[in-house]
């Protein structure tokens, strides 16, 4: 009887040192609820690889970029130039590095040159970055000399066509930027292309001839459109086989966003367009070129209206393929199983990029779960998915179905208020056997039972891993919020984004690839 006793009271000391241990919770999140905050390295690389300056759920544009000025105030220089180049590499993310490289400039003159060179790697991009620098928003007005220099070698680096193919877009345009930082022309191809560009008297004779094509073109003349980008024809009026024309050379991100315009314009209905258009939405080495987030793809293909073709719908589906290749097979040698949990509550009905005037997306933060727990489930075909709210939502789901079909279906249900404990609860009350969790949320949870010391999540995650000791963590955050319902340590993984890459660093998690330090690691491994 006596031993008995003894045996429950052990019971009893064991879970309250699993409470002890457990760490106090040291902030509350959007919704005042605990939470655990990131250090300030986290917060700002959480902030690169998902924020877009766009109003999220809980927080506006100013909010947003307010923070991350503090943020690279309170890190070392160098760390915001890792990040500036892991937000531009690896999260395919485009202002976020501007921004970072525009703070550099003012700060370390080595670390600004050098995330130069990696992160302005586009037009568009090194418009966003002068734009940024003479805003005032890092400290200064104008360009200044260093600055100046950057964007004139920058300049010299590219040929005409380049330059004048990605010439498109205002405030700055690229006549702005000639005109502020005075590049001085190599040779006479490039003194005629800058007067054209500026609007200056230039010897016609010397233009490059892609520019001397689009002025015909532009007046009339019956030529094969020129292989310029979409947004610099489409204004012009244009034939059936003009438009076909400028399909076959366009980028794999201009064909996958004009789908619909092609076919609107009868591009599909040219002999072998259908064919040529499915071919390179589907080939590997253009979707690496193109750094597709795999959401985009999704996008494609959900916003194909009835005259896109079938064979350009199903091409979308094999590029998705490509897309989430390196998506983890979750090693469950220890006999248990993947458990992925996408948040389906209220707020994820946002837009993953922000609210942004005349650039929303009409991809959700929704989508990003049902397409990461899709994705993962084609993978992984045992795995369980546990989607939540306010509890979890029942759901049935068929591994074999296209990722498409499955993301779909997932981001079809929810609603409501968000309790990231739900899912681990009825794991724990099944007593189930576990080797690898993934949650995909924005970590707002509100709805948790109330526990002593730490998160609800952090608390039913202590008794699953008791069970299951060598079971390990990832909650992927698709917002730019600077809390989790469960702090980093060794089994347990806080990574922010919404690329391909997010599924690189879960499979090396998972495996054991990855330190204590894990995502930050990977950034500070980075060499500036």
């Amino acid at each position: 009887m006596s031993h008995k006793g003894t045996i429950m009271a052990n019971k009893t000391l064991f879970a309250t040192v699993r409470g002890m241990l457990m760490p106090a919770a040291d902030t509350i999140n959007h919704e005042s609820a605990p939470a655990y905050a990131f250090s300030p390295k986290h917060a700002l690389a959480q902030y690169a690889a998902t924020g877009c300056f766009g109003r999220t759920f809980y927080a506006t544009a100013e909010e947003q970029l307010a923070r991350v000025l503090e943020l690279c105030q309170s890190v070392e220089p160098e760390f915001v130039a890792q990040t500036a180049i892991y937000a531009r590499r690896h999260s395919y993310m485009k202002d976020m590095p501007a921004l970072l490289c525009a703070w550099l400039s003012t700060r370390d003159p080595r670390l600004h040159e050098a995330v130069f060179a990696h992160v302005i790697d586009n037009t568009k991009i090194l418009r966003t970055y002068v734009q940024i620098v003479r805003s005032g928003v890092t400290g200064r007005k104008s360009l200044g000399t260093a600055p100046k220099r950057l964007v004139r070698e920058w300049l010299a680096g590219r040929n005409e066509e380049s330059l004048f193919r990605g010439s498109v877009g205002a405030d700055p345009s690229m006549a702005d930027i000639l005109k502020m930082v005075h590049p001085k022309p190599a040779n006479s191809r490039r003194e005629a292309f800058y007067g054209y560009m500026l609007g200056r008297p230039f010897d016609s004779a010397a233009l490059p001839p892609l520019v001397v094509d689009f002025e015909r073109f532009k007046a009339g003349e019956e030529l094969d459109p020129p292989d310029l980008p979409f947004t610099m024809l489409s204004a012009l009026p244009l034939k059936r086989k003009d438009w076909a024309a400028i399909a076959r050379h366009a980028s794999w991100q201009t064909v996958r966003m004009n789908l619909n315009t092609f076919a609107r314009h009868g591009v599909f209905e040219e002999a072998g367009m259908t064919e040529h258009i499915a071919n390179q939405l589907r080939d590997a080495a253009e979707i690496a070129r193109a750094r597709v987030f795999p959401y985009q793809l999704m996008s494609a293909y959900q916003n194909c209206g009835a005259e896109v073709p079938s064979a350009i719908r199903e091409a979308l589906q094999d590029a998705m393929e490509v897309a989430i290749a390196n998506v983890p097979a979750v090693d469950c040698s220890n006999g248990g199983t993947v458990v992925v949990c996408p948040d389906v509550s209220g707020s994820m009905a946002s837009p993953v990029t922000g609210l942004r005037r005349g650039a929303t997306t009409s991809v959700l933060c929704i989508d990003i779960a049902a397409l990461v727990t899709a994705a993962l489930l084609r993978r992984n075909p045992r795995a369980r998915v546990l989607p939540f709210a306010g509890d979890v939502v029942p759901v049935d789901l068929n591994p074999r179905d296209s990722v498409m079909t499955n993301a779909a279906r997932l981001a079809s249900i929810g609603g409501g208020a968000t309790n990231c404990s739900a899912p681990l609860s009825v794991l724990n009350r099944e007593r189930a056997q576990v080797d690898a969790v993934v949650f995909v949320s924005d970590n707002q949870s509100w709805i948790d039972p109330r526990v002593g010391r730490g998160t609800a999540l952090l608390q039913e995650w202590q008794n699953l891993r008791a069970r299951n000791p060598k079971a390990r963590m990832v909650c992927v955050d698709v917002q730019p919020y600077e809390t989790t319902q469960a702090a980093d340590r060794d089994d347990i993984l806080n990574v922010g984004g919404f690329s391909d890459q997010v599924f690189d660093v879960i499979s090396a998690f998972v495996s054991g690839e990855l330190d204590p330090e894990h995502w930050m690691g990977r950034i500070e491994a980075i060499a500036v």
